[in-house]
């Protein structure tokens, strides 16, 4: 992911929508105790499709859902490359979208891992939510 390292000074929240939401198997790992806030949240604009055991958003004419997460200021730099190098590696590139916060309907800038051009997606989630589709997902209520 080079051509993001020169963004990573941009400070802004992460839009997750898959295995690093709150309850997913890579949230504890990477998320847990760096984050300041956690909120439920939508990326208009996008549709999410099918990947190798994750999830893959692209442009389109959906919504998807997911959490936006604000990371602690003191570990923000070292969290943005942990995500960098885990979401590269797994085709994704970093790109900074609009997400609405669903408890009060605000408009937030944030940080995004959509499906790099070139890379393989599958069928596409209807519900744009991955929480309803993976079968060791947790459930929203």
């Amino acid at each position: 992911m080079a051509g993001n390292r020169g963004r990573h000074r941009v400070t802004l929240p992460f839009f997750v929508y898959g295995t690093l939401r709150p309850g997913a198997r890579h949230h504890d790992r990477l998320l847990l105790g760096r984050t300041a806030t956690e909120e439920d949240a939508l990326l208009t604009g996008a549709v999410l499709h099918d990947g190798p055991g994750y999830p893959y958003a692209v442009r389109g004419g959906g919504t998807v859902r997911g959490s936006l997460v604000t990371p602690l200021p003191e570990a923000y730099a070292a969290l943005l490359d942990a995500l960098d190098r885990l979401e590269s590696g797994a085709g994704y590139e970093r790109v900074a979208v609009d997400a609405v916060r669903t408890g009060d309907g605000a408009t937030v800038r944030a940080w995004v891992y959509l499906a790099a051009p070139g890379t393989a997606v599958g069928p596409l989630i209807a519900s744009g939510d991955w929480f309803s589709h993976a079968p060791d997902a947790p459930r929203t209520p």
